[in-house]
């Protein structure tokens, strides 16, 4: 499950050691985690990262399959979690040291810089091989954080994206070595700590405010 540690002013959440999907519990977990963030005073960042072969492989399929009742209820709270990382009024950096697929690669999406390790480990969007269509929050999300072209290619290829090619394309913004992933990361946050706060929060608000609405409209949320 997550756990929240703090270097300085910046927080670093580690997202698990096993594949990190969407189960509502992890998902609960990722809340508590921010409202924490968002609560503490003073300059602070965020850094998101993981331990072990995954950042994070996406919606939990089997627990979805096992739940069928809950589906609209748990696209929702898939949503909600993308739209709060969005528009978090604190700057947000993703350290993806492993496989980032499906949802895992859109929540990485929600945050305002990506790190990548170089050597191994793909960044994808799989729905078109995967027979899973993206919803219209998540078709707002990627759009909203990559050029056209970009996420034409994502989305409708499924391709696989090395660290460079990431880079390239604009998903990732450094691509580094395996062991300078986090610290990378932590940099990149430190320096930005000083912005947190309300202001920070209507620039993004008011940026992203389409695919914010998208997200949050509970009433339709899968098209």
């Amino acid at each position: 499950m997550p756990t929240l540690d703090r270097q300085d002013n910046v927080f670093v959440l580690d997202l698990g050691d096993g594949e990190n999907r969407f189960h509502p519990d992890w998902i609960a977990s990722v809340h508590a985690a921010l409202d924490e963030v968002e609560k503490a005073d003073g300059p602070r960042a965020l850094v998101t990262a993981a331990t072990g072969k995954f950042y994070s492989n996406g919606l939990d399929l089997e627990w979805l399959f096992a739940h069928a009742d809950q589906h609209q209820n748990y696209v929702i709270s898939v949503h909600e979690l993308l739209a709060r990382m969005l528009s978090l009024p604190v700057i947000t950096v993703a350290a993806l040291q492993g496989h980032t697929f499906a949802a895992g690669a859109m929540f990485s999406l929600a945050h305002d810089f990506r790190v990548m390790r170089a050597d191994r480990g793909y960044w994808c969007l799989p729905e078109a091989d995967i027979n899973i269509p993206f919803t219209p929050g998540m078709s707002a999300l990627i759009q909203s954080r990559l050029t056209p072209q970009s996420a034409h290619t994502a989305m409708l290829t499924a391709h696989r994206y090395a660290g460079g090619d990431a880079q390239t394309a604009g998903i990732v913004d450094r691509a580094v070595d395996e062991d300078a992933v986090r610290a990378t990361a932590i940099e990149i946050a430190q320096a930005q700590a000083g912005k947190a706060g309300d202001t920070l929060g209507t620039i993004k608000a008011r940026m992203y405010a389409p695919a914010l609405a998208t997200l949050r409209d509970s009433a339709n949320p899968l098209g």
